[in-house]
């Protein structure tokens, strides 16, 4: 069987493989989202907190995917409990420290303005900096994005959904037909994910991002 026939004839399956894995990278990606804004906002007016905030989630990349995974095993069971967990966890660090780096770049002449005006301190958060902050934010979410796409499919091992089972049932019978073209199939599947996902979000940051400050 060529390649393309293996494609045609498990279409179904393939498709319903490649919604569970972006579905899973996206709802990942906007927990990940949430939490790293969140601690990058409350830690980036520190140096301290800061670092401690970078390093901690930095050191979540320093534990290799199967081993993570593996030790999440005994506390969550198999399935979608350690591969939300174990996603949202790796996608913290680009996030954390982008949103950290962005609001620290604010110009502080328009902070004192905002506040000169009588605007109170979660105004000038909400409506200064972190708008001008979003672009140094946006590229750190892509950034994550790209790298849960990669994680996502080792999640397979402990029966996470997505294309990882593509790729995994691929290799676990090299030798034997379409072991090959199951591999390849689940590959090349995430390799077009990344790139829509990433294609949307120069979109989004178009569409989110006021002219003057793209300039």
């Amino acid at each position: 069987m060529t390649f393309w026939e293996y494609l045609s004839s498990r279409r179904e399956q393939l498709l319903l493989e490649t919604w569970m894995h972006a579905s899973a990278v996206f709802q990942c990606m906007l927990l990940a989202t949430l939490i790293g804004v969140l601690v990058g906002t409350l830690t980036y007016r520190s140096d301290r907190g800061g670092q401690l905030a970078v390093a901690s989630t930095a050191s979540v990349l320093t534990v290799p995917s199967f081993a993570l995974l593996g030790l999440l095993i005994p506390l969550l069971g198999l399935g979608v409990a350690p591969t939300v967990t174990a996603l949202t966890l790796y996608g913290l660090l680009p996030v954390v420290r982008n949103t950290i780096v962005g609001l620290r770049g604010v110009d502080p002449a328009l902070v004192d303005a905002a506040r000169g005006i009588g605007m109170p301190r979660l105004a000038v958060l909400l409506r200064v900096e972190l708008p001008l902050a979003w672009p140094a934010i946006l590229t750190g979410i892509r950034v994550s994005t790209q790298m849960l796409m990669g994680v996502a499919a080792i999640a397979a091992y402990v029966s996470g959904p997505g294309l990882g089972n593509q790729i995994f049932h691929g290799l676990s019978r090299l030798g034997s037909a379409n072991a090959i073209n199951a591999a390849l199939a689940g590959t090349l599947a995430i390799a077009v994910l990344a790139l829509l996902f990433d294609a949307a979000y120069v979109l989004i940051g178009r569409l989110t991002t006021s002219r003057g400050i793209r300039v």
